[in-house]
């Protein structure tokens, strides 16, 4: 059971080991400019390998009979996004696991991944635990760890976990069916949530650190992406800017303010405590860019310009 690109490794894995009787995930969405109806990535890929695909919006007691006439042995779930209702979890022989992408309980819930790398963390990994009624808080039956590195982005660290979540499973599915598994009970009182990132939290503060700047942008990057709205000193129109790729630069000024060109050609920010130089960025209905690029079709910007949600 699973739904984005991220659990599509943990699929091939378990196809190339396994008999997988099928393939829970999320109905097609609309997608494109034509916002045609497609189906998501993990339907793609349980097609390819043959694999029946059930696209459910809510486990119902039709759902629910439909999948116990399957008689699993152990269901999977690796990011699926929907509730799996307690008597679910009781189908199967084995239970049921869930491959999250941190090291639990930190950073329970939807965007782990996002969190991680926001709040500055220098290290992450996967979790595989037997799933309960509540989202995230079963016991663990391992861990894999990995080092957040100064300049992974949230697409880098996505790869990488999603690779590192088929491994952790790989490893600790025999634990479980063969009785060896010793589940370890999480320290609830150390729980931290990584709740849905939302499109206004991402709007860039320049009024944080320098690093705590950096580290919104490698959150965000590619998607949902940091942005800010700022203003041509030509016009009096405000356009966003989608922030990608972001270094540490020389510079100060009040904080949100455009100060020159960096050394790579990018324009340069104040932030509360230093500066940041943009790589890449993306105007609004334009392609990835560089920096550089950008300021050789666009008037240096004077200042960023919260946005003002009354409007």
């Amino acid at each position: 059971m699973g739904t984005p690109d991220f659990a599509v490794p943990s699929l091939q894995m378990l196809a190339n080991d396994y008999d997988v009787v099928a393939v829970y995930c999320q109905p097609p969405r609309p997608k494109g400019r034509g916002m045609r109806l497609s189906p998501q990535p993990i339907h793609v890929a349980a097609d390819a390998l043959g694999i029946p695909v059930k696209t459910p919006t809510r486990f119902d007691a039709e759902t629910i009979t439909e999948l116990a006439i399957l008689k699993p042995d152990l269901l999977v779930v690796v990011a699926y996004g929907l509730i799996l209702p307690e008597q679910v979890l009781h189908l199967p022989q084995y239970g049921a696991v869930n491959g999250h992408a941190s090291l639990l309980p930190r950073w329970r819930g939807a965007a782990p991944i996002h969190r991680a790398i926001a709040a500055g963390d220098k290290e992450t990994g996967v979790s595989v635990m037997m799933m309960e009624k509540d989202l995230d808080t079963g016991p663990v039956i391992l861990e894999k760890r990995i080092n957040i590195a100064e300049d992974d982005t949230m697409g880098q660290l996505h790869d990488d976990l999603a690779d590192l979540t088929a491994a952790a499973l790989h490893e600790a599915i025999p634990l479980l069916i063969q009785g060896h598994a010793d589940p370890k009970p999480q320290d609830h009182a150390n729980a931290t949530y990584a709740h849905k990132i939302t499109d206004a939290e991402a709007e860039l503060d320049f009024t944080m650190d320098r690093d705590s700047v950096l580290n919104q942008i490698r959150a965000f990057s590619p998607f949902p992406a940091a942005w800010m709205m700022v203003r041509s000193p030509d016009s009096a129109d405000l356009h966003r800017l989608n922030c990608l790729a972001a270094i540490a630069a020389e510079g100060t000024g009040k904080p949100g303010q455009f100060l020159c060109k960096g050394k790579q050609g990018g324009p340069v920010i104040a932030t509360a405590n230093g500066a940041i130089e943009i790589l890449f960025l993306k105007p609004a209905g334009k392609s990835r860019m560089s920096g550089r690029d950008y300021l050789n079709g666009y008037a240096m910007p004077d200042q960023v310009v919260p946005f003002d949600r009354q409007a």
